[in-house]
């Protein structure tokens, strides 16, 4: 059951029949015509855009669309209100009875209340993280790690069929450096001292890598040139990184479907078709580029590169994807990883980047906008920068890891479900300020404890009432009179859990899961304003020993609101609480 989408059907019913009354023209585009929660819940229940966006192709005042659609509405029994706002808005008020009945609905349909079919079983491939594997997770990695899959979570839930993705940057020099490092602590384990240059690696976390390459290889590498161990400790070593980057990422609650390692994809053959296909688009050329942003570094010497014309598909400048010296730039990798993307079938395509990739969001999307000819989206999420703060103050340094916190280190402050909620109660494009005091702190404050309490308090209040001999199936509890919630803080909370459905699928289609967390706050709000209510004023509390059927009517309400809670925090991967 999902009210929003009762209504908009209503609103698109009520346009065609004035379109019939020729009050509005014939060809009207109905697509972009919403209705959703209003901004202000003071104005309404529900709001629609109709005769906004409908007017100018209308050739019409938006108040006077407006106006005529009022009246069609106002005639539908569900409707006890239908008034024009400012220049043609028109918010709506409906009969409580409407809201009610969502609760029965949330019952029968448990954690799956909600559940949408909007994806249409589409094909889309979530990648996040994607860190070098040099090192353990850090903070900046775990805000990724928890919006990706939180977006992934919220994705299957709204219909489309999801792959979660880790994309192994195992191709670069950096992989070299890595190896180099682990040689360093291998001498140390062999009795050696040693020194870590300015570019290693070192942090405490190579110790144990250093200690097993010593385990496998004795001291036969002591002494050795680069040459004959190089190789083989950059494999040992990443492997070891992708181990200890999976375990972080399992403390964490995530878990991937597929690792896909850049390496994978040099020497195959698939850089190379993939810039074959551009070609044969006309898209690879030889020529020059300028210097950047238009001024000259000293000694700048322009070289002829292999380049993309990805001018053509909305980027700022043409980007090399070949060096003169006939080396793959950075780029070409990453072109072949989307084209293996698209030969693999996915209708959409997500990258959760870090913000210092901000400069890479048009080459990339240029890249899949080619290399499908249109046909793929490409939506890239970027995630800002997360300051910790302990104690009042910045919190900035890992022994572990030599430089920064890591993920495991947050998880071991905190746990993964604060870990997680926090994360998401900011859009991914702002900042975050991640204070440990507060996050463990039980009061309204902290948004985790507000919302895990208040699904922990109607466990409770459902305990007691089957204590007191009255325990309820949410079979039984869905076939409760709801006609006597009249209080206008039952209703507020009944429209609150109307929002559910609608509110998913604006999450889903927007990518933001971020919107969730919001939504869980607020009905935990509601459910704790209702709560609190019921101490002062006796009528407003869930049992009602001389009346039981009304008893039941408040406990299927407040159930509903467990249930709700319950699946939207599974979607953010947070553990819903039984007690507290």
């Amino acid at each position: 059951m999902n009210l929003f989408a009762d209504i908009k059907t209503l609103v698109l019913d009520s346009l065609a029949a004035l379109q019939g009354e020729d009050t509005l023209p014939a060809d009207l585009d109905f697509a972009n015509v919403a209705v959703e929660p209003p901004r202000d819940a003071l104005h309404g229940d529900m709001a629609t855009n109709a005769a906004m966006v409908l007017a100018k192709a209308a050739k019409m005042k938006p108040r006077d669309i407006a106006e005529a659609l009022a009246e069609k509405l106002a005639a539908d029994p569900r409707i006890t209100a239908a008034d024009v706002a400012g220049p043609g808005f028109l918010n709506l008020r409906l009969d409580p009875a409407q809201w009610l009945a969502v609760v029965p609905t949330a019952l029968k349909a448990g954690t799956d209340f909600g559940r949408s079919a909007i994806g249409a079983n589409t094909k889309i491939n979530v990648e996040y993280v994607s860190a070098n594997p040099t090192g353990p997770l850090h903070v900046g990695h775990t805000r990724g790690a928890v919006f990706g899959d939180a977006l992934a979570s919220l994705l299957d839930f709204a219909g489309y069929t999801v792959t979660r993705e880790y994309y192994i940057n195992d191709g670069g020099a950096q992989v070299d450096v890595l190896a180099r490092s682990v040689y360093l602590r291998y001498l140390e384990a062999n009795g050696q001292e040693v020194a870590f240059e300015d570019g290693t690696y070192p942090g405490d976390y190579l110790i144990p890598v250093g200690q097993a390459v010593k385990d496998k290889y004795g001291d036969t590498l002591v002494g050795k040139p680069e040459a004959d161990w190089l190789v083989d400790l950059r494999e040992f070593s990443t492997d070891a990184m992708m181990d200890l980057i999976r375990s972080d990422l399992k403390s964490l609650g995530v878990e991937m479907d597929v690792f896909y390692s850049e390496k994978s994809l040099y020497g195959t053959g698939q850089i190379e078709a993939a810039l074959s296909d551009l070609n044969d688009k006309g898209l690879i050329y030889e020529g020059y580029l300028e210097p950047p942003k238009g001024k000259k570094p000293e000694g700048w010497k322009p070289r002829k590169q292999t380049l993309f014309k990805s001018t053509e598909h909305g980027d700022d400048v043409d980007r090399p994807v070949k060096k003169s010296d006939g080396a793959w730039t950075y780029f070409a990798p990453d072109i072949a990883y989307h084209y293996n993307k698209i030969e693999r079938g996915f209708d959409e395509l997500i990258d959760v980047f870090g913000a210092d990739h901000g400069g890479y969001v048009k080459r990339m999307k240029a890249a899949v906008s080619a290399l499908s000819a249109g046909a793929i989206p490409l939506d890239i999420k970027l995630t800002q920068l997360v300051k910790l703060y302990k104690n009042g103050e910045p919190f900035k340094m890992s022994k572990r890891a030599g430089t920064f916190v890591t993920l495991r280190d947050l998880v071991d402050q905190v746990g993964p479900d604060v870990t997680r909620f926090v994360m998401l109660t900011r859009k991914n494009d702002a900042p975050l300020d991640f204070d440990f005091d507060k996050a463990l702190d039980q009061s309204k404050d902290n948004p985790v404890f507000y919302v895990q309490y208040a699904h922990a308090r109607i466990c409770s209040v459902m305990g007691k009432a089957a204590e007191a001999g009255h325990e309820f199936s949410d079979a039984d509890l869905a076939q409760a009179d709801l006609g006597g919630l009249s209080d206008p803080a039952e209703l507020d909370l009944a429209r609150k859990l109307g929002e559910w459905p609608c509110l998913l699928e604006l999450a889903a289609k927007h990518h933001e899961p971020h919107r969730i967390a919001f939504y869980l706050f607020e009905l935990a709000s509601e459910y704790h304003s209702l709560h609190n209510l019921g101490k002062a004023r006796p009528e407003l509390r869930f049992w009602q020993a001389a009346n039981p059927e009304l008893s039941a009517a408040k406990l299927a309400m407040i159930r509903a609101v467990a249930v709700v809670l319950s699946a939207g925090l599974g979607i953010l991967g947070v553990t819903p609480m039984q007690e507290m």
